[in-house]
């Protein structure tokens, strides 16, 4: 696709930037110009905020669970029709074309996940003295902003969305602007369901971050959604300290893999590669730390430096591409310079990898690496370096593997690789993440919450809890007598 005009969505109507901004698109794997999308600023997202609080305060949406419902459903069906948007979520992101279907399938199914939850929010009532009763409701928290991340902005974008939505929020999108012409597609065939509302739902489209950081500071604004960096997360609760919004962050992780003695180590390797390198490594919950019974180690060494070595790097609609381009310039040279480091202070390097010339050298392209190191406290196994990057480490038992694996300031995903079923939920037990896989890695469903411990985020993603940003609890009572 060429020529795409990605335009921001205020109040129910597309238009661009109120300056008539705009900024390129470009595809990663070449550096072509795919589109332009609106450069918006400050007035652009004031307008659609006072869109959003107005349909919160005037219409029935947030009353109203049937419209709701029928909203996401039609929605849901409208996207399964656009069976190109797969293709265009690889051309503007780099991922390859399976992942892509498959996100575009996870994103549908979660939709229609939420629209069935929009018809049980349920409270309780009791009599709390004689003839006194209370009521507890669940209501939706008024106006949601959404900052989506590039690296999975589809299913992203559905999964904070779609539970805002059920649960009887108005909206404004705010997305990458790597990503702004699929998300743009996406939120089209929501527009176009002509049940939905006038101003349930904004999108405002920017180069920098002058709409993201009105959005946090906003006293119209009830809750904030953010999918990023630590650091960006930091900074977002600080600015939106003033007016105590409801915050829910998916933030960092540096995910290990716990690998025992009793598995297939050929077999293990090849998943392990295939997790580490998903979405070229810029996913979240991506296998980063690899800890290996000492001994399988060597054996684990060999089977991962090949599993990773046999990955196709190549753009993401080629046949056989196992792995894309990063998503720009800023985060090949960002994730450069840290594997740079990492190669000259690491115990071993087992995979150098880099740029690769020829017909890649015009994209933002970066093969696997896999270095081997025992100290846990170095910079490259406690910082997220958020490209094809992976640590191997050793272990001597159960109680090592696990205190290697809790010494970070993370706690989003962990992966135990065992045949020992006991062991399997000991280790899940004892280790400190929001998910853990046992024999999987990057295993999510819109059935099942994930988020992260500590440094990693607040709230929960995904299942029933996934709502629980987006509502708040109001008790009423009254005392009517005894009869």
């Amino acid at each position: 696709m060429s020529g795409l005009n990605a335009l921001n969505y205020i109040d129910g109507q597309w238009q661009g930037a109120a300056g008539g901004a705009t900024a390129d698109s470009r595809n990663p794997a070449d550096g072509s110009v795919i589109g332009t999308h609106a450069a918006s600023g400050l007035a652009d997202a004031r307008a659609a905020i006072a869109s959003a609080r107005h349909a919160f305060d005037t219409s029935l949406w947030p009353h109203d669970i049937r419209l709701r419902q029928a909203v996401l459903l039609q929605w849901a069906e409208r996207l399964e029709k656009r069976q190109e948007l797969a293709a265009l979520l690889t051309q503007e992101n780099g991922k390859v074309m399976g992942q892509s279907r498959g996100e575009m399938a996870a994103a549908i199914s979660e939709i229609r996940y939420y629209a069935g939850l929009a018809r049980h929010i349920p409270g309780h009532f009791m009599e709390v003295e004689p003839g006194a009763y209370s009521a507890t409701l669940r209501e939706p928290a008024g106006v949601a902003g959404l900052i989506i991340p590039w690296n999975a902005p589809v299913v992203l974008l559905v999964r904070s969305l779609a539970p805002a939505l059920a649960a009887g929020c108005t909206v404004v999108v705010k997305p990458a602007h790597q990503t702004a012409q699929v998300t743009a597609q996406v939120l089209r065939e929501l527009a176009a369901v002509d049940a939905l509302p006038r101003g349930v739902l904004n999108l405002v489209l920017e180069r920098g971050s002058e709409v993201a950081r009105e959005l946090v500071a906003s006293n119209d604004v009830d809750v904030l959604g953010f999918t990023g960096s630590n650091e960006t997360g930091q900074r977002i609760m600080a600015a939106a300290a003033p007016t105590m919004k409801k915050l829910s962050l998916e933030l960092g992780g540096k995910s290990c893999c716990l690998v025992f003695p009793d598995v297939d180590v050929g077999s293990v390797a090849k998943r392990i590669a295939a997790a580490a390198t998903i979405i070229s490594g810029q996913q979240c919950t991506a296998a980063r730390r690899v800890l290996v019974h000492a001994s399988r180690y060597d054996e684990m060494k060999r089977a991962l430096k090949a599993a990773l070595g046999a990955i196709v790097v190549a753009p993401g609609d080629s046949p056989g591409a196992g792995m894309g381009p990063l998503i720009d310039g800023q985060a090949l040279d960002g994730v450069s310079g840290s594997v740079a480091r990492a190669l000259e202070l690491c115990d071993e390097v087992v995979l150098k990898g880099g740029r690769p010339g020829g017909r890649l050298a015009g994209g933002h392209f970066l093969t696997p690496t896999l270095v081997a190191h025992d100290d846990v406290d170095a910079f490259f196994v406690q910082d997220e370096i958020f490209g094809p990057f992976v640590v191997l480490e050793r272990f001597a038992d159960e109680k090592e593997a696990v205190a290697r694996a809790n010494r970070t300031v993370f706690g989003l995903s962990a992966s135990v690789w065992t045949q020992d079923g006991d062991r399997g939920m000991r280790l899940a037990r004892a280790l400190r993440n929001g998910t853990v896989w046992i024999n999987e890695h990057n295993r999510l469903f819109a059935e099942a919450e994930t988020g992260g411990y500590r440094r990693s985020g607040i709230g929960r993603l995904h299942g029933y809890e996934g709502l629980s940003d987006f509502l708040e609890t109001k008790h009423i009572y009254r005392s009517a007598g005894l009869a």
